[in-house]
Protein backbone atom coordinates (compact mmCIF):
# COMPACT_ATOMS: atom_id res chain seq x y z
CA UNK A 1 0.00 0.00 0.00
CA UNK A 2 1.32 3.42 -0.95
CA UNK A 3 -0.02 6.91 -0.28
CA UNK A 4 -0.42 9.46 -3.06
CA UNK A 5 2.15 12.28 -2.80
CA UNK A 6 0.81 15.03 -0.55
CA UNK A 7 -1.98 12.85 0.87
CA UNK A 8 -0.96 13.06 4.49
CA UNK A 9 -4.14 11.39 5.74
CA UNK A 10 -3.25 8.16 3.94
CA UNK A 11 0.44 8.52 4.75
CA UNK A 12 -0.44 8.94 8.42
CA UNK A 13 -2.48 5.74 8.31
CA UNK A 14 0.53 3.91 6.85
CA UNK A 15 2.80 5.55 9.44
CA UNK A 16 0.58 4.51 12.34
CA UNK A 17 0.43 0.91 11.11
CA UNK A 18 4.22 1.02 10.59
CA UNK A 19 4.02 -0.17 6.98
CA UNK A 20 5.45 2.82 5.13
CA UNK A 21 8.79 2.76 3.37
CA UNK A 22 11.21 4.70 5.56
CA UNK A 23 13.55 5.27 2.60
CA UNK A 24 11.02 7.50 0.86
CA UNK A 25 9.80 9.25 4.04
CA UNK A 26 11.01 12.85 3.59
CA UNK A 27 11.29 15.66 6.12
CA UNK A 28 8.19 17.22 4.54
CA UNK A 29 6.42 13.89 5.12
CA UNK A 30 7.53 13.92 8.77
CA UNK A 31 5.94 17.36 9.13
CA UNK A 32 2.78 16.37 7.24
CA UNK A 33 2.24 13.23 9.30
CA UNK A 34 2.98 15.07 12.55
CA UNK A 35 0.44 17.78 11.65
CA UNK A 36 -2.16 15.13 10.81
CA UNK A 37 -1.61 13.39 14.11
CA UNK A 38 -1.80 16.66 16.02
CA UNK A 39 -5.17 17.26 14.35
CA UNK A 40 -6.45 13.73 15.00
CA UNK A 41 -5.44 13.45 18.65
CA UNK A 42 -4.82 15.63 21.66
CA UNK A 43 -1.16 16.56 22.09
CA UNK A 44 -0.16 13.82 24.54
CA UNK A 45 -1.77 11.05 22.50
CA UNK A 46 -0.34 12.42 19.25
CA UNK A 47 3.13 12.60 20.82
CA UNK A 48 2.90 9.04 22.17
CA UNK A 49 1.61 7.61 18.89
CA UNK A 50 4.01 9.59 16.69
CA UNK A 51 7.04 8.81 18.83
CA UNK A 52 6.24 5.12 19.11
CA UNK A 53 5.62 4.70 15.37
CA UNK A 54 8.69 6.73 14.38
CA UNK A 55 10.93 4.77 16.73
CA UNK A 56 9.66 1.43 15.39
CA UNK A 57 9.94 2.53 11.75
CA UNK A 58 13.52 3.71 12.34
CA UNK A 59 14.39 0.42 14.03
CA UNK A 60 12.87 -1.63 11.18
CA UNK A 61 14.91 0.47 8.72
CA UNK A 62 18.10 -0.35 10.63
CA UNK A 63 18.45 3.21 11.92
CA UNK A 64 17.38 2.90 15.54
CA UNK A 65 20.16 5.29 16.58
CA UNK A 66 18.54 8.09 14.58
CA UNK A 67 15.45 8.29 16.81
CA UNK A 68 15.70 11.11 19.33
CA UNK A 69 13.00 11.57 21.96
CA UNK A 70 13.99 15.17 22.73
CA UNK A 71 13.98 16.26 19.09
CA UNK A 72 10.70 14.47 18.43
CA UNK A 73 8.84 16.00 21.37
CA UNK A 74 10.34 19.48 20.97
CA UNK A 75 9.46 19.49 17.27
CA UNK A 76 5.91 18.26 17.93
CA UNK A 77 5.45 20.98 20.55
CA UNK A 78 6.69 23.62 18.14
CA UNK A 79 4.44 22.30 15.36
CA UNK A 80 1.39 22.24 17.62
CA UNK A 81 1.95 25.84 18.63
CA UNK A 82 2.63 26.98 15.08
CA UNK A 83 -0.51 25.24 13.82
CA UNK A 84 -2.49 27.18 16.40
CA UNK A 85 -1.03 30.63 15.73
CA UNK A 86 -0.39 30.50 11.96
CA UNK A 87 -3.34 31.52 9.80
CA UNK A 88 -3.42 29.01 6.95
CA UNK A 89 -5.96 27.48 4.59
CA UNK A 90 -3.95 24.33 3.82
CA UNK A 91 -0.73 22.49 4.51
CA UNK A 92 1.24 24.16 1.71
CA UNK A 93 0.31 27.60 3.04
CA UNK A 94 1.27 26.52 6.56
CA UNK A 95 4.71 25.49 5.29
CA UNK A 96 5.09 28.72 3.28
CA UNK A 97 4.50 30.72 6.45
CA UNK A 98 6.88 28.58 8.48
CA UNK A 99 9.92 27.97 6.25
CA UNK A 100 12.19 27.52 9.26
CA UNK A 101 10.52 24.13 9.89
CA UNK A 102 12.90 22.80 7.23
CA UNK A 103 16.01 24.16 8.95
CA UNK A 104 18.42 21.68 10.54
CA UNK A 105 19.21 24.39 13.10
CA UNK A 106 15.60 24.97 14.15
CA UNK A 107 16.13 23.83 17.74
CA UNK A 108 19.52 25.57 18.15
CA UNK A 109 17.94 28.52 19.96
CA UNK A 110 16.93 26.13 22.75
CA UNK A 111 19.42 23.26 22.64
CA UNK A 112 23.19 23.01 22.38
CA UNK A 113 24.45 20.43 19.88
CA UNK A 114 26.01 18.42 22.71
CA UNK A 115 22.76 18.21 24.67
CA UNK A 116 20.39 17.45 21.79
CA UNK A 117 22.68 14.78 20.31
CA UNK A 118 23.41 13.05 23.62
CA UNK A 119 22.35 9.50 24.43
CA UNK A 120 20.07 10.90 27.15
CA UNK A 121 18.29 13.06 24.53
CA UNK A 122 17.68 9.94 22.46
CA UNK A 123 16.15 8.07 25.39
CA UNK A 124 14.15 10.77 27.24
CA UNK A 125 12.92 14.31 26.83
CA UNK A 126 15.49 16.83 28.00
CA UNK A 127 14.66 20.40 28.84
CA UNK A 128 16.49 23.06 26.81
CA UNK A 129 19.88 24.28 27.96
CA UNK A 130 19.66 27.53 25.97
CA UNK A 131 17.06 30.19 26.46
CA UNK A 132 17.16 32.67 23.61
CA UNK A 133 13.96 34.66 23.86
CA UNK A 134 12.88 36.39 20.68
CA UNK A 135 9.42 37.42 21.87
CA UNK A 136 7.44 34.54 20.43
CA UNK A 137 7.67 31.00 19.17
CA UNK A 138 5.26 31.89 16.39
CA UNK A 139 5.93 31.72 12.68
CA UNK A 140 8.81 33.72 11.33
CA UNK A 141 6.97 35.04 8.26
CA UNK A 142 3.33 35.27 9.33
Amino acid sequence: MKAEPGNYGDLTDLFETRILDARSFTHRDHIGVACQMLQRYDFLEAAARYGSALKEIATKAGASGKFNTTVTLAFLGLLAERMEVTPHANFDEFLERNPDLFSRSLLDAWYSKERVSSENARQMFLLPDRFEISGTVGPTNA
